[in-house]
C-alpha cells in the first residue's frame, strides 16, 4: 500500500511539473493570432461620408440604418442614432457623429 501511495504522489509531481511548463507556452503562440484578428481603426470622416448617401452633409436614420450600425439590428440602430442625435433634429451632422455634439437646449 505504502509503495503504491509512493508511485501515485511521483506520478502527481510529474505531471504537474509538466502541465506547469507547457502553460507559458500557449499564451505566447496565441498573441499573434489575436493581433491578426484586430480590425483597424476607421476615420469617422471617412464613416460618415459612406453613410451620407445623398451627400447632404447629415445622416438621418434610415441611412444610419440602411448602411450602418442598423443594418443587422435597427432596434439597435435606432437606439444609437438617438443618443448621437444631441438636437434631436432627426439628423447626425458630422460633429455629432464624432461624438463631439454638444446637447442644444
Amino acid at each position: 500500500m505504502k509503495s503504491i501511495t509512493s508511485i501515485v504522489a511521483a506520478l502527481a509531481v510529474t505531471a504537474t511539473f509538466s502541465f506547469a511548463a507547457e502553460k507559458p507556452a500557449a499564451p505566447a503562440a496565441a498573441a499573434p493570432a489575436a493581433d491578426a484578428a484586430k480590425k483597424p481603426k476607421v476615420d469617422p470622416e471617412e464613416a460618415f461620408k459612406k453613410l451620407d448617401g445623398n451627400g447632404d452633409k447629415s445622416v438621418t436614420l434610415e441611412e444610419f440604418n440602411a448602411k450602418g450600425p442598423g443594418k443587422k439590428d435597427p432596434a439597435k440602430g435606432e437606439e444609437m442614432f438617438k443618443k448621437k442625435d444631441k438636437d434631436s433634429d432627426g439628423k447626425l451632422t458630422l460633429e455629432e457623429f464624432k461624438g463631439g455634439g454638444k446637447k442644444k437646449k
